[in-house]
């Protein structure tokens, strides 16, 4: 059993960062060893008299330093690097850091926008209905905004099979939790969005990987997982897939809906960067073969403090989901979801939709030009490219050594289930970066140490 217990009292800001910090110091002091299983998170939690939501928080940056690495039903471990390679990580560096591992919106604000949907809420008549308890799946007008902005990707359902949720990871964990217990298994892609294994850990559900290729999910190893795990359900994002960007062309969703409608499980459908591609092929819910459940967030094309989202499901299935929210949340904020449905009903949201696909085509133009080796087989507009490594290079001592020089990426462990499934990858996200400017700076950057002899800057004093 690990002893592990950080010493977190005196350090400044948040908890989560503090948490991560003195992981990173007791591994450069030896005082933490490569391989060793860290706690658990509830326990963790409970032992620092913090909230298990932190703590998942802390891990989840640790694992986006390449501090750690965690596999669903086994644990978190402290990852196989020397501890010269650590120390070499997180040194204070000269300049500010320029963070490409988060996917935020690519055009920082629209604090107008915001100001005019406040100024207008303030003087509708009914704004202490906002106030009380409401429906758990949500206002009725709310929901019936939702089911409008979900039908622009080509699913067309009525608002009674919309549920109004707190953001896309409050909707994953609805979804997961209207579809499996404890103890049972979820199948997921191999490489696969960090916020499903952190949702999957809390609920105590497993998570087993399936193969993907460049058009996502594969079919047979899809049934194989199924025969294999008796999983519950299946989650994937078809389009703009986090971290590798591919885009699931129409005859692998028909495919995949026919595997998971062959051995009776739902597919949970995440479509939070569907917005970015207009003409992606329609979601597996709209083919109308496997029961599924579909996931879609205003935080990436609104702004990510909007948290609201909206999942869309089978009657019976979205009373579960109801359930969900209910045991989560109660519901999700009515004053947030006024501000979403105002949007979306005198086309700001649109608007909003059209800048920010305007500037991430521009940046990730820049990161293709600067790294042609980050362009997808398929030319979809992005927030984040997926870079495979040259030769010689591995993604931990690429990814330290970015952070000693100015710049964060994000590793393939924070994406793998298992450790065999991480490859020696990189995500580059575009929109952390505070304008055009900065990106160019931190591609240049990265440009240049990837230039470098693999191993070469391990050297440097």
């Amino acid at each position: 059993m690990t002893i592990w217990l950080p010493h977190v009292a005196d350090r400044p800001g948040p908890r989560y960062r503090a948490i991560a910090d003195a992981l990173a110091e007791d591994i450069r002091l030896g005082r933490v060893q490569p391989g060793m299983r860290l706690p658990t998170h509830r326990d963790l939690a409970w032992k620092l008299g913090l909230t298990v939501g932190t703590v998942t928080r802390a891990y989840a940056e640790a694992e986006r330093r390449g501090l750690i690495a965690g596999e669903v039903g086994r644990g978190t471990y402290v990852r196989g690097a020397a501890p010269a390679d650590i120390a070499m990580s997180y040194p204070a560096v000269e300049a500010p850091l320029i963070d490409l591992s988060l996917n935020f919106p690519v055009i920082p604000g629209h604090q107008q926008e915001l100001a005019a949907a406040l100024h207008r809420l303030a003087q509708r008549n009914d704004l202490g209905e906002l106030l009380p308890y409401q429906p758990l799946a949500g206002r009725p007008g709310d929901r019936a905004a939702g089911a409008r902005w979900i039908a622009r990707s080509g699913l067309d359902l009525p608002p009674g099979q919309v549920a109004v949720t707190a953001g896309g990871q409050h909707g994953i964990l609805v979804c997961l939790a209207a579809v499996a217990a404890s103890g049972d298994t979820v199948l997921v892609e191999n490489l696969t969005y960090p916020g499903v294994k952190a949702a999957a850990a809390l609920l105590g559900i497993r998570l087993a990987g399936v193969a993907i290729d460049a058009d996502g999910l594969v079919p047979a190893a899809l049934a194989a997982a199924c025969r294999a795990t008796g999983a519950k359900a299946v989650y994937c994002m078809p389009t703009l897939h986090n971290p590798t960007a591919a885009v699931m062309p129409a005859e692998r969703r028909r495919a995949i809906a026919e595997v998971a409608a062959g051995h009776g499980i739902p597919v949970i459908e995440d479509d939070c960067y569907g917005f970015l591609v207009p003409d992606a092929p329609p979601p597996i819910m709209a083919l109308g073969i496997a029961e599924g459940l579909f996931i879609t967030t205003m935080s990436k094309c609104m702004a990510a403090g909007q948290r609201i989202g909206y999942v869309a499901a089978t009657p019976a299935r979205l009373e579960r989901v109801s359930q969900a929210i209910r045991a989560v949340s109660w519901m999700a904020s009515p004053l947030a979801a006024a501000i979403a449905t105002g949007w979306i009903l005198d086309g700001t949201a649109e608007r909003m939709v059209a800048e920010r696909r305007a500037e991430a085509a521009a940046r990730q133009t820049m990161v293709e030009a600067a790294l042609p080796a980050a362009r997808t087989e398929r030319a979809a507009t992005s927030y984040h490219a997926w870079l495979r490594l040259p030769e010689g290079w591995s993604a931990e001592e690429l990814v330290a050594e970015a952070r000693r020089r100015g710049v964060a990426v994000t590793p393939p462990s924070a994406f793998a289930v298992t450790r065999q499934a991480a490859p020696d990858a990189i995500r580059i996200c575009y929109g952390a970066a505070a304008d055009r400017g900065e990106l160019a700076k931190g591609l240049a950057i990265l440009t240049a140490l990837l230039a470098e002899r693999p191993g070469s800057a391990g050297s440097v004093v």
